[in-house]
């Protein structure tokens, strides 16, 4: 006969109303990437719940970071939150923005470069290792175009329609897109 582990009850209720939390959180998009969500984007960070003491309400928090310090979808990011959670009956959310360790597009997940670039947008290519090198050697790199694949590209501008990208054009296509930068 073999014994099974089992987590307490308890732990278990806990752990599940915490992963409901988070599914909610990750179902809130990017305002200025509406094809991403935050999950998507790398910047939720952490969802806890707690419960209210001697009352059935719970409090949720969410952690997020923003992809830089001015960014200003952060106010939008937050209301849509309170709403996606008061939707499904959360009486109070807060929200705690964290500067610290700063975005990085590390953080983005391989689903949300994927949607990035079917909407056109080229992703991040390469590693930003933030505070990984040891010295100012910092290369140009080809930035493949999301409409053809051509690597045959050239930097217009170094901010786009947000900080976070940069205005390319593919000369094959001809076509201009977006790149989200390496951060």
């Amino acid at each position: 006969m073999t014994a099974v582990a089992t987590a307490a009850p308890e732990q278990t209720h806990e752990q599940t109303q915490q992963q409901q939390a988070w599914d909610i959180a990750a179902t809130v998009c990017d305002p200025e990437i509406p094809v991403l969500t935050i999950e998507d984007l790398g910047i939720l960070r952490d969802v806890q719940v707690t419960q209210e003491h001697n009352t059935a309400e719970q409090t949720v928090r969410v952690t997020i970071t923003p992809t830089y310090s001015g960014c200003p979808a952060m106010d939008a990011i937050r209301d849509d939150l309170k709403k996606a959670f008061a939707k499904e009956g959360y009486k109070a959310t807060d929200v705690d923005l964290v500067l610290a360790p700063a975005w990085t597009t590390d953080w983005m997940t391989e689903a949300g470069k994927a949607k990035l670039r079917e909407y056109g947008i080229a992703p991040p290519s390469g590693m930003a290792a933030a505070g990984g090198h040891s010295g100012p050697i910092r290369l140009k790199m080809a930035v493949k175009c999301p409409q053809c694949s051509s690597l045959n590209t050239k930097e217009l501008t170094r901010f786009g329609s947000t900080s976070c990208k940069a205005l390319y054009v593919c000369k094959d296509c001809l076509e201009p897109f977006d790149y989200f930068k390496v951060l």
